[in-house]
């Protein structure tokens, strides 16, 4: 495990650098963020020691349970928060996240407005976007997101950084990530999380700034 995911992950380092060049940006524009949830930390730990330090987890009671200890052993660590927000966990993902992606209603939003000034921690936040529009699974509809992430900021305020989006499984991905880059110009933000293991080089060529790759670094889960 140890040399199959530090040579994945060196393999994925050189083809976001590649794709990033190639759409016309400089070096370090596009952050990868590896995506961890359902491995242990000793899966987790040669990937450190390679050099990586942002993560991303699914699930908050997950993170909890291997993070904080890993966190003790490397310094620099930036965790993600990439799946679905219950909101009675949103004090525990302000306190132990420093970016969580999946802002995707009111609700969420009330709350972690809440437990910031509660906690006096400020996560940086990205609103999820249902880039697809399909039932099962979450975040705002697309003609939604620019007034979604205003009411954010003027109701709720928070800073919102950022849209995320998880394009259909099937077919082109593109004109959903083209999709999600006018959005965010309409709502005034200027980070993408889009693209994954299968996608994340047609993602940065439309306007990426981070990537979640997680099988194509640590295998298939």
């Amino acid at each position: 495990m140890t040399n199959e995911s530090t040579e994945r992950l060196k393999n994925i380092r050189e083809r976001v650098e590649r794709a990033t060049e190639a759409s016309g940006r400089g070096d370090g524009a596009v952050l990868l963020v590896a995506v961890s949830k359902t491995f242990e930390a000793e899966d987790i730990r040669p990937v450190l020691a390679a050099g990586q330090r942002v993560f991303g987890e699914n699930k908050v009671q997950e993170a909890k349970a291997k993070w904080p200890g890993l966190r003790e052993e490397f310094d620099g660590v930036e965790l993600h928060l990439i799946g679905p927000l219950q909101s009675n966990k949103a004090g525990e993902a302000v306190a132990l996240f420093d970016v969580i992606e999946t802002v995707d209603r009111e609700k969420i939003a009330r709350e972690l407005a809440k437990e910031m000034t509660k906690q006096g921690r400020r996560p940086r936040l990205y609103v999820q976007v249902n880039i697809g529009e399909e039932p099962q699974k979450a975040g705002i509809a697309p003609g939604e997101a620019a007034a979604f992430v205003e009411r954010c900021r003027t109701v709720h305020g928070l800073e919102v950084e950022g849209l995320m989006c998880i394009p259909p499984l099937e077919g082109d991905p593109a004109p959903f990530f083209d999709t999600l880059a006018r959005l965010a110009t309409k709502a005034g933000v200027e980070k993408l999380s889009m693209g994954m293991s299968g996608d994340f080089e047609t993602a940065i060529a439309h306007g990426a700034t981070s990537v979640r790759v997680g099988s194509a670094i640590f295998g298939e889960r």
